[in-house]
């Protein structure tokens, strides 16, 4: 049966890491995958997406979920919290208290909530202390979904993702393919059939330790720099960004087409990436 499938959240289910110029933002993503195999499956469903890269937990719940109840949806996925994590001082038992709190919202609202466990990482010794971070969010986030009665798609047991092709340049974000393999992962725990055509994962051969350390030493001066930079000075990417679909769409009538649509339609928004713009990083 047909229904309205609302995805609020961060880079995760905006799609970061999955460049599309012809879809808002400039990236496609799971969520937008998934949506149109849904459209597939029944021209009569429909689709938003409220989420925004960079988003830490209280953002998602002050400016997401009022909007996304508001539209009564039947199916939200939720997935908030790791740039919680990514900061340098973490409290913990808020962060699981605050998020509990706005998982019991949405399951209060009657709808098919689908909620995420972060992806246990072990991409780069840099890592580590995100990695035990993760950890124990993860595990608060099993107990709560268990309580709550949400549906939880644990990323952790995903262990194909432990494969380098599913994952970014910045090994923080899900790749194209990282991005496809979800969108499959959602269909088959919505029960709903897809035609996504999954790539074979070819074994990953480690390189000698030559090659390992100019990769880490590109890694930290590329991706982990940045990101402390912007950890210190507090400017995001997404602080100029609007949601990709803040209205309710019909995958069905195509996408690509919709996006040109809202280009066309939208004044102009520092930030608002139309098609043919690149890739903010």
């Amino acid at each position: 049966m047909a229904g309205l499938f609302v995805a609020i959240g961060d880079s995760f289910t905006e799609g970061v890491g999955d460049p599309n110029l012809h879809y808002p933002n400039g990236v496609r993503g799971w969520a937008d995958r998934m949506a149109r195999q849904l459209g597939r499956a029944d021209p009569h469903w429909r689709y938003a997406n409220l989420a925004i890269r960079s988003k830490f937990l209280g953002q998602v719940v002050a400016d997401q979920i009022e909007p996304a109840l508001a539209l009564s949806p039947t199916h939200i996925s939720f997935y908030a919290g790791g740039n919680d994590l990514l900061t340098f001082r973490t409290d913990l038992p808020s962060l699981l208290r605050r998020y509990d709190e706005a998982l019991q919202r949405l399951v209060a609202s009657g709808a098919h909530v689908l909620a995420f466990t972060a992806f246990d990482t072990r991409a780069s010794p840099l890592l580590e202390p995100l990695r035990r971070r993760v950890l124990a969010f993860n595990n608060g986030v099993r107990e709560i979904a268990a309580a709550r009665g949400a549906h939880l798609l644990d990323h952790t047991l995903m262990r194909e993702y432990e494969d380098p092709a599913l994952w970014s340049r910045d090994r923080i974000h899900m790749s194209r393919y990282g991005h496809k393999r979800m969108a499959a992962h959602v269909l088959t725990a919505l029960e709903i059939p897809h035609t996504l055509q999954l790539r074979d994962l070819v074994p990953h051969e480690p390189r000698g330790l030559r090659h390992a350390a100019r990769a880490e030493a590109k890694f930290v001066r590329t991706e982990m720099l940045p990101l402390v930079k912007r950890r210190l000075t507090g400017v995001y990417e997404g602080d100029t960004l609007r949601p990709k679909w803040p209205e309710p769409i019909h995958p069905a009538d195509g996408m690509k087409r919709l996006a040109r649509d809202r280009a066309d339609e939208a004044p102009p928004f520092a930030g608002f990436m139309p098609p043919g713009q690149p890739l903010p990083r």
